[in-house]
């Protein structure tokens, strides 16, 4: 039997102001931008925010619809924005964060499984880790060092080099 060894590393902080500029600018940028969501059923606002290798931060929002399942999350709002934007441009740092109507978000809020997959595959394209923020509307920050920490068997495809 071989025993697959997997490295994951969650830096953790308890203040926004324990991060360097760059990390808190970001995390403050996918703050404003879950004010902006539309989240009428479900009343949990997630906000996204990028920053590009050439210093552009995108941000997104999650945006229901009541033909659910045909809203989309926060992460992939802003994913799909850079791909189709700045196609040749990598993702290095992405922070998310959300809030809700009624109670109080004070843990660090994981992206869905789709969110997951579809870092990933920005990883994969520009062969670059993106760094990743995670807070709630308060609480502790968690920082991971790529998608690897999140999704260790991440779906790829070997014979296109991926």
């Amino acid at each position: 039997m071989e025993v697959l060894k997997r490295e994951s590393v969650i830096h953790q902080f308890n203040q926004i102001d324990e991060l360097n500029i760059t990390a808190q600018n970001l995390l403050l940028n996918a703050k404003d931008a879950a004010k902006n969501a539309y989240a009428p059923y479900s009343k949990f606002n997630v906000g996204c925010a990028l920053l590009l290798e050439n210093n552009e931060i995108i941000l997104g929002n999650n945006q229901e619809n009541i033909a659910y399942p045909s809203g989309l999350c926060a992460e992939r709002t802003a994913i799909f924005y850079a791909g189709a934007n700045y196609p040749t441009v990598s993702i290095k740092m992405m922070a998310v964060t959300a809030f809700a109507n009624g109670y109080e978000v004070n843990q660090p809020v994981m992206p869905c499984g789709a969110c997951l997959q579809s870092i990933s595959e920005f990883e994969l394209r520009f062969s670059k880790p993106i760094e990743i923020i995670l807070q709630g509307n308060s609480g502790p920050i968690y920082i991971a060092e790529g998608i690897k920490t999140f999704l260790p068997f991440q779906f790829f495809i070997k014979e296109l080099g991926m």
